[in-house]
């Protein structure tokens, strides 16, 4: 039985994986019905939406003491937007907070890598939600919905 066959049993939602010139995983999903172009993010410990994205995804910020940490230097300012709805393929989630950044620097790189800008980043919060299993040869992601 191959995984895709077990995790389909399990009720499992197969997500496919689009590896971009970065060799980052870029994933579709919907914001409040609003597609987007995101980057896949095991290391990232939230799921995060660029500022310049708040009216595309409908999205109702508020002010965050929390400063973000990435790879680079220095910390980053950030607001939350909470009680959103998140679609992955068959994965649906309800009430998701999204972490507003500024990701300016991180589409710069992207587009010198000839990649793609994104909207946004999805992180271990959302994977853990979905109890995700990621098959790297094959590119997919296996998402479970929590009530299932």
């Amino acid at each position: 039985m191959s995984l895709r066959e077990y995790l389909s049993h399990k009720e499992y939602h197969c997500i496919k994986l689009k590896k971009i010139a970065t060799n980052h995983f870029e994933i579709k999903a919907k914001i409040n019905g609003k597609k987007g172009k995101f980057i896949l993010d095991t290391g990232a410990s939230n799921s995060c939406v660029g500022f310049d994205e708040i009216e595309k995804f409908n999205l109702n910020p508020k002010d965050s003491e929390h400063k973000a940490a990435g790879a680079g230097e220095g910390e980053i300012d950030t607001q939350i937007a909470k009680k959103n709805n998140l679609k992955i393929g068959g994965f649906k989630l309800k009430k998701v907070s999204l972490v507003l950044i500024d990701l300016s620097h991180i589409n710069s790189a992207l587009i010198k890598q000839k990649a793609k800008p994104i909207n946004g980043i999805i992180g271990a919060d959302i994977l853990e939600k979905g109890k995700a299993v990621i098959d790297y040869d094959k590119k997919k992601l296996y998402l479970l919905n929590k009530n299932k």
